[in-house]
């Protein structure tokens, strides 16, 4: 983990003796904050179905298994179950979530029963014991600010303050997650904090059929099967890529620092990183990876990167990991993880050399 000694010790004493929740525990970051948290002596409840990517990915990527002692597997709007859990817990940290843009625009009514309904049900066992919770965490998106307008020559700075303007079912949850969670935690007393993530990327993420999301293992799995770069437009739109550490490490600091309490974060670099300029990463690692361009899709956005300002004040700390050396450790554990690659993608680099 990306943090100094000091900053261990501080962690251990802040969590020493606590129970914390983790909703999502046995996805991409929910692991990676549950990991942290443990090494630091808390005990960590990780809630969730273990559905969102196939069983080996859990297992042998995530080191997620559901015999273990504190990984529970179970639905967040099951509300025996979350009344259960948040009976036990100091802290609740909400990371659960079909988070899938592609997905939640397929299947709408999924989207809503977790994004809307399970938080729902969360909150209701949060207000019931709202005497034990200490901090309530909703982790949210910067999907809530929309995608930026192709037609602007410039790149925009999203701010906490500014209009939201969702253009996706998915950010349409993360909106209306942020205000509930505030509307029940202040009306129960329990202090919130809310985390805006931009674009979580690093070691081990893998991708899914039909996901549009996670450009950093998109471009460099592709690269490994020699499969070519696709860029639409170019690839001229930008994101601020936050490697998964530096957000879960956010992510931590939100639920214990006293200047988060009550506050909307965002989570990011607070650099803009044009999809070209990671492709040029990978191709560094790659040489031989094809790069092509497609035509831009009609309201492809610009996209934009994080105000990192009140995030900064509020936590004390700055993401560590650059975006060039999160994609080389990206790559590195890829060379070293081949099992990592989907069928899917196998089998379409089949068929390209066969073309």
């Amino acid at each position: 983990m990306p943090c100094s000694h000091t900053d261990d010790d501080d962690l251990r004493s802040a969590v020493s003796g606590a129970t914390v929740m983790v909703t999502g525990g046995g996805g991409l970051v929910g692991s990676r904050i549950t990991s942290r948290l443990r090494g630091a002596g808390a005990r960590v409840i990780a809630v969730g179905r273990l559905d969102a990517y196939p069983a080996r990915v859990y297992s042998d990527l995530f080191g997620v298994h559901a015999g273990d002692g504190d990984t529970v597997v179970g639905d967040i709007a099951d509300e025996a179950l979350m009344n259960a859990m948040v009976r036990q817990s100091d802290y609740v940290i909400h990371a659960a979530a079909v988070a899938d843009v592609a997905s939640c625009t397929r299947n709408p009514l999924a989207a809503l029963a977790t994004n809307v309904h399970g938080t729902q049900v969360l909150l209701g066992a949060v207000r019931a014991h709202n005497a034990k919770v200490r901090r309530f965490v909703f982790v949210s998106s910067a999907a809530v600010y929309g995608n930026g307008d192709p037609k602007r020559k410039d790149v925009r700075s999203w701010h906490e303050e500014q209009p939201l303007a969702p253009l996706s079912v998915y950010a349409n949850t993360k909106v209306w997650g942020e205000h509930q969670t505030a509307l029940m935690t202040n009306a129960a007393n329990v202090s919130h904090a809310t985390v805006r993530y931009f674009s979580v990327y690093g070691e081990p993420q893998t991708v899914k059929e039909h996901s549009h999301s996670w450009v950093v293992a998109w471009l460099a799995m592709r690269a490994k099967l020699g499969l070519p770069l696709l860029l639409n437009g170019g690839g001229l739109q930008v994101r601020d890529f936050v490697h998964v550490d530096d957000i879960a490490e956010a992510t931590i600091r939100a639920m214990l620092a006293p200047a988060a309490h009550q506050q909307v974060l965002n989570v990011g670099t607070g650099r803009a990183t044009s999809i070209r300029e990671i492709a040029d990463m990978v191709v560094q690692h790659y040489p031989d990876a094809p790069v092509e361009t497609r035509p831009l899709p009609e309201g492809d956005p610009l996209g934009g990167y994080a105000d990192t300002t009140r995030m900064s004040a509020a936590l004390g700390w700055e993401p560590r990991i650059s975006v060039e050396q999160g994609v080389a450790r990206y790559v590195a554990w890829l060379d070293q993880t081949p099992n990592a690659l989907p069928d899917f993608l196998r089998e379409e680099a089949e068929r390209y050399r066969a073309d």
